[in-house]
């Protein structure tokens, strides 16, 4: 049954202007809901210190954002999410929810409500290393009438539950990826390898960084480009320095979008080499993937994590065991052997990601 013209509410752990795939895809799921006519109401943490950068940002878009106000004391946040998410139950037809918090928020409140609910799982918030609040995130999944995993690894990790779930992989603007404005910019190294995304354990730009050593010998110009907050940017350099590759590598950290679109456009090989972490953290998929492949760069990422769903074999790119520096150099050798098909091949795989096409697979399900 269509649901258009009625309300979904999507409760979300983050969401923009602030980073974070999750806020990034609750973001598109509410607005390319909105352009399919439906009302959508999406709550959310303040996560600046003012708020005022939320306040900028909600007032240019096409549905409503309420605001859970920060506070030093986290509890009276919780609670304030958990009385708002309560009021909505009232009115929506649907209540979405992305993010741990929200999982055990909606699933809680779900008990005592019998508006249908909708469950988003990314990874991490499903892979927690600790038994308590794992345990908690099985017993909240359970209580929801549906779950979408964005990516079939995602799901693995609850197939302990024996729920139902389906997997609807993450989309991009394709469109947005296409609009370039050309700046007097270029990147060094033959080839030029490229990571986006937060400098931490998950995203494997310290995989990349210990595999140099090798790749050196066989491509004596390459360069390593690491794009994206700073986090564990010290020890990444301690080590770099270590292994004598500190030369081969640029920590450009944060950019804006313009900036980041050009200098994917000059890279030759985008690189995820993706691990999970001590603490439980994975990459349920890799989007920037995708959008590094919209603008025509094929990926090499790792296997055993999300990312083998964001790269289609030996068409967008190639998967490769993180560690494992030979299979790294051949990916390498081959794409950049065969580079006019694997430009091709990534932007075909990108364009099926749109958001335009992603949002139907979730209709359905409502």
């Amino acid at each position: 049954m269509s649901l258009k013209n009625q309300n979904i509410v999507i409760v979300t752990s983050e969401f923009p202007p602030q980073p974070g795939g999750i806020g990034n895809h609750a973001y598109n799921l509410a607005l390319y809901l909105s352009k399919e006519n439906y009302t959508v109401h999406v709550i959310a943490d303040q996560r600046s210190e003012t708020g005022k950068e939320e306040i900028i940002f909600d007032l240019t878009l096409p549905f409503e954002v309420t605001r859970i106000k920060r506070h030093n004391l986290r509890f009276r946040m919780y609670f304030q999410r958990l009385i708002m998410t309560r009021k909505r139950f009232k009115s929506a037809s649907h209540i979405i929810a992305t993010g741990k918090f929200s999982l055990w928020n909606v699933g809680f409140l779900s008990i005592f409500k019998k508006t249908p609910t909708i469950a988003v799982i990314h990874g991490t918030e499903v892979n927690f290393k600790s038994f308590i609040l794992r345990k908690s995130i099985d017993i909240a999944l359970k209580k929801f009438d549906c779950i979408v995993a964005v990516s079939n690894y995602t799901k693995h990790l609850v197939s302990h539950l024996n729920l139902n779930i389906e997997v609807i992989p993450n989309g991009i603007d394709f469109a947005a990826w296409q609009l370039i404005k050309k700046q007097d910019l270029t990147l060094k190294g033959e080839p030029s390898l490229t990571t986006v995304g937060r400098v931490s354990s998950r995203k494997g730009q310290l995989n990349v960084i210990k595999q140099l050593p090798e790749l050196i010998k066989q491509f004596p110009k390459i360069h390593y480009h690491c794009i994206g907050i700073p986090t564990q940017i010290d020890a990444f350099i301690i080590e770099a320095k270590r292994l004598q590759v500190h030369d081969y590598i640029t920590f450009h950290g944060s950019v804006d979008a313009q900036v980041l679109k050009q200098m994917l456009s000059e890279t030759d090989l985008f690189v995820m080499l993706s691990s999970e972490d001590k603490f439980g953290d994975v990459e349920g998929f890799g989007i920037a993937i995708l959008e590094a492949n919209a603008l025509g760069i094929p990926a090499i990422g790792s296997k055993g994590c999300g990312i083998e769903d964001a790269i289609q074999q030996n068409v967008s790119g190639l998967l490769v065991e993180f560690n494992k520096t030979k299979q790294t150099k051949e990916a390498i050798d081959i794409i950049l052997s065969n580079k006019v098909a694997y430009k091709n091949g990534a932007k075909k795989w990108a364009e099926q990601h749109d958001w335009s096409n992603i949002i139907k697979q979730y209709i359905t399900l409502m």
